[in-house]
């Protein structure tokens, strides 16, 4: 895991495309914000695994080959991206 420390107005790249910016901190609570393309879903990690919880956790079998649950996860996570 990468750590980086960040104030207010300051950002970070994931990428060329994605960048999360530092809008505000108060207290114990941060505020960010996420400027990525459309075509790439983002969830707060919590919806993020209701939604794979939902989808029958699905996981990448041995061989690495994606199984058909995570193509359905996948694309069940593009759509919900486009709504958003």
């Amino acid at each position: 895991m990468l750590v980086l420390t960040r104030k207010s107005n300051q950002s970070i790249m994931i990428g060329d495309d994605i960048e999360v910016s530092v809008l505000s901190v108060m207290g114990e609570k941060v505020r960010i914000g996420i400027q990525a393309p459309q075509r790439v879903p983002v969830f707060r990690k919590e919806i993020y695994l209701e939604i794979h919880r939902e989808a029958g956790a699905a996981t990448p079998s041995k061989d690495g080959v994606p199984s058909e649950n995570a193509a359905a996860l996948d694309e069940s996570l593009r759509e919900l991206g486009d709504n958003s």
